[in-house]
């Protein structure tokens, strides 16, 4: 079912289940990258990595050929924040690398994005990281049915506000998601609560929190996609595509469906038995 008026796709249950098994493809395929960055290694080479899984899986890479992109991952180093193009950059010690993956099954789409240090890497960065991943979980956490969209971009908000300086970049923000990578209602990760689309069961989105060292102001490079920061400090990324059951959250792109960090916030995950 679509409502017309805003384009919103909202899933059966078997839809939704069709999400959870590329949900977990993509969840796989990032633990096999987190555990393959180190020094020495090509994004490239992860790239290879990703797709050999991903295809071995039964799926099909989300990244690869959308809009030309040529990389079944989305890997971004440093002062990159989002669209990075794998290829033949070498990891350093002491770099933060977010690494974003989508695949599809059967016409369904999951998308997940994780910040993973290479090797050795300062506290700032860390925290950085750790920041950006806590508040996606506070978004989760603030989903209810009934509730509105910007509830969860304000408990995004609230949650970086509370704990640190970072920039919070607004040029890009999550999605809708399900038959299509992209979709309405674009889920911002900022502003006041109460406010967008209803959430409701079969809604599905990608809450992806982008934050920066110093300002959020960015730019895309010459080759049309890598955004990176203006003033050159790093930038951390974390994505995860869920949706809502009268139980709670069930986080698709999650190995556990979200249960051990929602249960860390007293939430109960939503899961849906297969």
């Amino acid at each position: 079912m679509i409502f017309k008026d805003r384009g919103i796709e909202i899933k059966t249950r078997e839809q939704i289940l069709a999400m959870r098994a590329a949900g977990l493809v993509v969840g796989r395929t990032l633990e096999l990258l987190r555990d393959a960055v180190k020094p020495g290694i090509t994004t490239g080479e992860l790239d290879a990595i990703a797709e050999d899984n991903i295809r071995s899986s039964g799926a099909t890479p989300s990244f690869k050929g959308y809009h030309g992109f040529t990389g079944s991952i989305c890997a971004s180093v440093n002062d990159e924040i989002v669209h990075g193009i794998p290829g033949e950059r070498v990891l350093a010690e002491g770099d933060l690398i977010s690494i974003d993956c989508g695949a599809i099954v059967n016409g369904w789409h999951g998308d997940a994005a994780i910040s993973v240090p290479v090797g050795t890497v300062g506290d700032d960065l860390l925290e950085l990281a750790r920041i950006c991943e806590e508040s996606m979980w506070r978004g989760f956490a603030a989903a209810k049915l009934g509730g509105r969209l910007t509830d969860i971009s304000a408990a995004v908000e609230a949650h970086v506000r509370a704990n640190s300086s970072y920039g919070i970049v607004e040029d890009f923000v999550g999605h809708g998601i399900g038959s299509a990578m992209h979709q309405p209602p674009n889920v911002p990760n900022f502003g006041k609560p109460g406010r967008g689309p209803k959430l409701v069961e079969g809604l599905a989105l990608a809450v992806e929190p982008m934050l920066t060292l110093g300002k959020q102001d960015n730019h895309t490079l010459d080759d049309d996609w890598t955004v990176v920061t203006d003033d050159g400090l790093a930038a951390a990324h974390t994505e995860h595509t869920f949706t809502l059951t009268p139980q709670g959250p069930w986080v698709l792109t999650s190995l556990d469906g979200g249960a051990a960090k929602l249960a860390e916030l007293g939430i109960t995950c939503g899961a849906l038995a297969d």
